[in-house]
């Protein structure tokens, strides 16, 4: 059985809350986003050196999540919003940038009579994945999204999919409109995708809260854990300078979606994380 990652013993509940209660001093927030404004975040250098840094937090990468309330329920939701047909018993399913297996295991709980096939770019992340005891209707595939289709074609896994969830991932693209095109391609006509994705830079108030929760608790814990912040300062900082949800939107839509829409979640990450979701 794939169960949720533990609750930390830390109390990152309440710290996250008083982070979110700082959010109010917008000012000291908004000095942070001018600072990183003039450092001049390279967005397509960050994005080619993430599965690097991934790799090397992978084995702390569980615990970190399991400190934040909502995490793995937000996935859960995300993928019972692909609201597939039957329970989607029969269904072959993507998911695309699963990490260690927290988004597979979401989709698997939702739809435990799908076929799924999940993609990491880090090997150790999957590594980490592959340490857990799955059903032989799961199987992990080791590609970047950029080269999803050689890699899947080779496997003999290449498709089309009736559902395709991508959680985390476009951020992280070095070439987002490539690949977004790309995880299109691998729909069926009329399959859902849902994109799990962070997006702040359309409400002040959703920078000034993600900026208080990554530097109160966040960078600190991950600094912690691991003894180096790196991944969790390119976390925040990605998040800044991610697309807005009409650009991300957009994106879907160019690339060949329809009905492309966002729904919110709950908790602190309202307003900080949504579901983008769209039709073949």
């Amino acid at each position: 059985m794939i169960t949720r990652p533990s609750p930390s013993r830390l109390r990152t509940p309440a710290t996250i809350a008083a982070a979110v209660g700082l959010a109010a001093l917008v000012p000291p927030a908004w000095r942070s986003l001018r600072a990183r404004r003039s450092a001049g975040f390279d967005r397509e250098s960050a994005a080619a050196g993430v599965s690097a840094q991934f790799d090397q937090d992978a084995a702390s990468y569980d615990r970190l999540v399991g400190a934040n309330p909502g995490y793995y329920d937000h996935l859960r939701l995300s993928a019972r919003r692909l609201e597939l047909p039957n329970g989607g018993a029969g269904a072959a399913l993507l998911d695309v940038g699963c990490g260690t297996g927290l988004s597979t295991a979401a989709l698997l709980e939702t739809y435990p009579g799908a076929r799924i096939i999940a993609v990491d770019a880090s090997a150790e992340m999957l590594a980490k994945a592959q340490e857990k005891p799955w059903p032989d209707t799961v199987r992990f595939v080791h590609a970047r999204a950029e080269d999803l289709d050689e890699v899947l074609t080779a496997e003999g896994l290449d498709g089309p999919f009736d559902g395709l969830l991508a959680a985390y991932l476009v951020r992280n693209l070095p070439d987002r409109d490539a690949g977004v095109a790309v995880l299109v391609d691998h729909l069926a006509p009329g399959a859902p995708i849902a994109v799990h994705e962070y997006s702040v830079a359309d409400s002040a108030y959703a920078r000034a809260v993600w900026t208080a929760v990554c530097w109160a608790v966040i960078i600190p814990l991950g600094r912690r854990v691991t003894g180096d912040a790196s991944l969790y300062r390119y976390l925040w900082r990605s998040v800044l300078a991610f697309d807005g949800l009409a650009r991300l939107e957009q994106r879907l839509r160019d690339a060949g979606l329809r009905e492309v829409h966002t729904r919110p979640v709950d908790g602190w990450q309202r307003g900080i994380v949504h579901t983008v979701l769209g039709r073949r």
